[in-house]
């Protein structure tokens, strides 16, 4: 199997990695499945910005972990949880990079969640 490309961040691909200030909840199936003060938004290059939560903020008993795996040449191996209580919908909803690569140390312990695969994710700006 051959080795797995490793490319870092630069000005063809940037990303930055910076704290939220919003108050962030997830909920499926009328559970909270996520809630934070604590969040940090990813901006990779061309992508929409991306939230991700401190597992500390994560009700981890809500979920499951998959099979299901990815890679990215920047951030490394993802893996990926399911939320039962969602149904097929909620399968793969949430993914992770435990051990992410150097340049984006900054989301180890954290967890991003699809918006397509959850009821709701409400950003509340600070007040």
């Amino acid at each position: 199997m051959p080795d797995k490309t490793i490319k870092i961040p630069g000005p063809d691909h940037p990303i930055s990695i910076g704290k939220s200030t919003s108050h962030v909840v997830v909920t499926v199936g009328g559970k909270t499945v996520a809630d934070s003060r604590n969040a940090v938004l990813l901006r990779e290059s061309s992508y929409p910005p991306v939230l991700y939560i401190p597992r500390a903020d994560v009700d981890m008993t809500l979920l499951q972990r998959t099979d299901h795996s990815s890679y990215c040449p920047y951030k490394g191996d993802c893996s990926y949880y399911s939320i039962p209580s969602g149904g097929e919908r909620s399968i793969n909803a949430i993914w992770t990079y435990e051990t992410p690569y150097d340049a984006v140390a900054g989301i180890a312990e954290y967890m991003a969640f699809y918006p397509n695969r959850v009821d709701a994710i409400t950003v509340t700006p600070p007040t």
